[in-house]
């Protein structure tokens, strides 16, 4: 009978000629992928001794980053392309006796892998867990089809019954050979059962009185045991959890999950951690989770690439609808195209079982760099295959936000999704209604959800009333506040999804003085401290009661009066400011306006009932230079909402709108100069049209000092009047 055998210790790590022995799950960027650009990005190796086997073994490799080639006893026996899926090798035809076992990991860029390139660290490493299936007799479930050799589908039928169908695919099997599946519920008891011959190869289960998983609500899952027997002697067993339920999706009413309205209020999360990279322990994933549910959610965009069967199996417990995809993403390439369905069969076929994941995501914001010559027979070819490997669940995409309401793009998958930055990288976060109800007009059938949205917060920098651009928390929860209301006033969208639950690793970037960091989440990397705007949410979404003060960590105030914020779920609350009340009716959010603030030391409480939140603000007679983020902070960014390199508006700057920028002679010199006969790049200028100058130059990833010298260029040309 199989058995699994954890090898996580134990192993010899080299890099560069350089050698140790580390722990798995390991990531060999947890530093340099989270404070550099220039991190490293190339080949490394962990060796180790084989323990003894017996019968037919398999290598299970949970995740390694991207490609991975393994050899036993210096001999190169597999290779796989891809770095967030699980793969198995059979070691059997291999095994000599006193076996050693070689892992080579190379996270470079490679021209047939995707992702080549996008807003995350591509870490190094083998960081899931690495097992040895063993003890396997020759008739088995398969080890190289999906995750276990068993595809679960159930189907929720007229009057409260059920009928599960199971596909399995076994290893070895004859004429006689029996498959045995019990079906049992969350109390053990059997609710179905059936013994039939293996080689069928597909079986049906009917379930009387079938209790459906029911999201955060209920999550009831029943457990699938297989056993295959020949002879009468079992021969191999695995078990599968499912759920029933059922989901779908209308234009005009959103999303029903059993039959009943839900607005997905959702979260992306990247699998990273401070210190960490991608190499999570159990306790990582549960802690996230458990975020995740505490701001009230009840949905999380896996973004942007497979995650760790953990993390799917706690969706599935704690009933969290799951957007799983794949890393098709900013830019595409026809050479990565047999690798993209490859990666889309993997994700699929290892996670067909988790009831939680109610879409497949076939590409992210794929056209960032303009539509490119076959990436749209190259989208419909992924969600053909999604279809043909899963007909139960739809797919889905996520748009960049230059990609335009009518795109042809937008009409591929069953459901849309659109990236959105209203208010942080383009125009003000009150556009966000306006677009949302134009895209609803001119594409009444398209069922759509926000994929992503955002703002940065770095918690050092604070204010009493954020703009944008700031890098204040204050900032970053108005512009949530805002999107929550916009989203929830249209029931017709069928959820949303915020950019990012916890900040996470971007080499590429320096934001606000802080390298290599994405700051979008509502939690920080290390995941000690939620952030103002996290609140704004709980409030939004959560049904547990709470009264939260906003703006705590600004406690170095100017002495006279201030702005206070608080948040809750609860219909009013009272502030009490060195002894003085102020009570208010709270939609969520409330401003208590014009509240002193003496010199030295002002204790807040937040009441509503029983809760209570408190708070000490400290009167000082000059405003704290720490709570602005410095002009040198980030040279990239200082430019993105303001003219620089000179006062006068009277001049063009980064703000500008790269029409209001082909207006000018001048520039159109220079682009006609730069771009000679280039008609594509051409075409592209002129769909950006409606985009600040700085907004392109971020996506395209600009060097910083590439950044001050088109802004200053621009600031010697007059706007004509």
């Amino acid at each position: 009978m199989r058995k699994v055998i954890n090898i996580n210790d134990g192993w010899k790590f080299t890099k560069e000629g350089e050698s140790f022995n580390v722990y798995l799950p390991h990531s060999y960027n947890a530093e340099d992928g989270q404070r550099q650009a220039d991190y490293y990005r190339g080949k490394c190796s962990y060796e180790k001794a084989l323990p003894l086997t017996e019968g037919e073994s398999w290598l299970e490799i949970n995740g390694a980053n991207s490609v991975a080639e393994v050899y036993l006893n210096n001999r190169k026996i597999a290779e796989h392309r891809g770095g967030y899926s699980m793969f198995r090798v059979n070691l059997t035809p291999h095994l000599i006796g006193n076996d050693k076992l070689r892992i080579d990991v190379d996270n470079s860029d490679f021209d047939d892998v995707y992702p080549s390139t996008a807003d995350f660290t591509f870490y190094g490493g083998v960081y899931r867990d690495v097992n040895i299936v063993t003890g396997l007799s020759k008739k088995h479930f398969a080890l190289d089809s999906g995750r276990n050799g068993v595809f679960a589908t159930p189907e929720v039928l007229k009057g409260g019954s059920g009928k599960l169908t199971v596909k399995t695919v076994v290893r070895g099997a004859e004429e006689g050979d029996e498959i045995k599946l019990t079906l049992t519920d969350r109390e053990g008891k059997i609710a179905a059962s059936l013994t039939a011959p293996a080689t069928a190869g597909e079986y049906s289960l009917d379930v009387n009185n079938v209790s459906l998983w029911n999201g955060i609500a209920d999550p009831y899952l029943y457990t699938l045991k297989c056993e295959l027997y020949s002879s009468g002697a079992k021969q191999d067993e695995v078990t599968v959890r499912t759920g029933f339920r059922t989901i779908t999706f209308d234009s005009e009413k959103g999303c029903f999950l059993n039959g009943k309205h839900i607005k997905l209020k959702g979260v992306s999360r990247h699998q990273d951690r401070l210190g960490k990279g991608n190499a999570l322990s159990y306790a990582d994933h549960k802690e996230d989770v458990a975020l995740i549910l505490e701001v009230g959610a009840n949905s999380v965009r896996l973004a942007h690439y497979q995650q760790d069967e953990k993390f799917y199996d706690l969706c599935d417990e704690n009933g969290l609808l799951v957007w799983a995809e794949v890393p098709v993403i900013s830019r595409f390439s026809p050479a990565k195209q047999d690798n993209a369905k490859n990666q889309l069969t993997e994700l699929i076929t290892q996670n067909y079982n988790h009831p939680a994941i109610f879409c497949w995501g076939v590409q992210n914001e794929i056209t960032i760099g303009g539509k490119a010559k076959g990436v749209e027979p190259a989208i419909k070819e992924l969600n053909a295959l999604a279809h043909s490997l899963d007909p139960s669940r739809p797919t889905t995409s996520a748009q960049v936000m230059m990609c335009a309401p009518d795109s042809s793009l937008n009409k591929i998958t069953d459901i849309q999704g659109y990236n959105l930055y209203y208010g942080w990288y383009v125009e003000k976060y009150t556009s966000l209604g306006s677009w949302l109800d134009n895209f609803h007009k001119i594409n009444p059938e398209v069922k759509l959800c926000l994929s992503e949205y955002g703002a940065e917060a770095v918690l050092r920098y604070q204010t009493e009333i954020g703009e944008q651009g700031d890098y204040t928390e204050e900032y970053q929860a108005v512009l949530h506040d805002h999107y929550a209301r916009e989203i929830g006033a249209r029931d017709w969208m069928w959820g949303s999804y915020v950019w990012n639950m916890f900040d996470f690793g971007s080499a590429n970037r320096n934001e606000a003085g802080v390298k290599g960091r994405n700051n979008k989440g509502l939690v920080t990397f290390d995941r000690k401290t939620r952030k103002d705007a996290f609140y704004v949410y709980k409030a939004h979404w959560s049904d547990e009661k709470f009264v939260k003060i906003l703006g705590a960590r600004y406690a170095r105030r100017p002495v006279g009066a201030t702005v206070v914020t608080a948040c809750s779920n609860a219909s009013e609350v009272t502030l009490t400011v060195s002894g003085v009340s102020y009570t208010a009716k709270c939609d969520k959010v409330v401003r208590f306006e014009n509240i002193e603030i003496k010199p030295g030391e002002n204790k807040v409480v937040l009441t509503a009932g029983s809760l209570r939140d408190e708070a000490v603000f400290t009167g000082v007679d000059e405003p704290e230079k720490d709570y602005k983020m410095p002009e040198g902070a980030a040279s990239f960014v200082k430019n993105w909402f303001r003219s620089e390199g000179g006062d006068s508006s009277a001049y063009y700057s980064l703000n500008d709108r790269v029409g209001a920028l082909m207006k000018s002679p001048e520039i159109q010199t220079a682009i006609n100069s730069f771009l000679g006969k280039k008609k594509s790049m051409k075409a592209l200028a002129f769909l950006a049209k409606p985009f600040r100058v700085s907004t392109l130059l971020k996506l395209g990833r600009i060097d910083p000092q590439l950044c001050d010298i088109v802004a200053s260029y621009l600031q010697t040309i007059p706007k004509k009047k």
